[in-house]
């Protein structure tokens, strides 16, 4: 799995019970993460994961589209989503799908850096190329999983 495409909630692949995109004009919220697991032993556990956040991201309110990287022997994992917002994106995070990969994947996490910029929600797929511009300059933290739900 080197690189899932991006997806938006209105493709073949996505569920079909979605709310419209913003109308033209409307600023979305864009959003890059890059993971560095501690070791390769967790990257099944990472694709499952993944696999399961993506799949939740694109029936969640307010989701615009989603591409995943995956450098497994690197180590690495790339997301890059769109959001109608910010909440849309915060409420998001707070879900069940995502905690639950948070919790599961936290410990095995040596690294995370996360970006965010607007777009027009109307543009085009945002690139990786500018996605991984981005993340170089980003903050470099250690990832830790939630204490909680919600």
């Amino acid at each position: 799995m080197p690189t899932l495409p991006w997806t938006t909630p209105h493709s073949p692949t996505a569920s079909p019970n979605r709310p419209p995109e913003p109308a033209g004009g409307a600023t979305a919220q864009t959003m890059a993460s890059r993971f560095i697991l501690r070791s390769r032993w967790q990257t099944v556990a990472m694709l499952r994961q993944a696999l399961a956040v993506r799949r939740a991201l694109l029936t969640t309110p307010g989701a615009l589209g989603v591409s995943l990287v995956a450098r497994p022997l690197r180590r690495e994992y790339y997301t890059l989503s769109r959001w109608t917002d910010r909440d849309a994106l915060n409420a998001f995070v707070r879900g069940d799908a995502h905690v639950v990969a948070m919790r599961q994947l936290g410990p095995a996490m040596a690294d995370a850096r996360f970006t965010f910029w607007p777009t027009a929600a109307e543009a085009d797929a945002p690139s990786w190329e500018d996605a991984f511009a981005r993340l170089a300059d980003a903050p470099s933290r250690p990832h830790q999983a939630p204490t909680r739900i919600g």
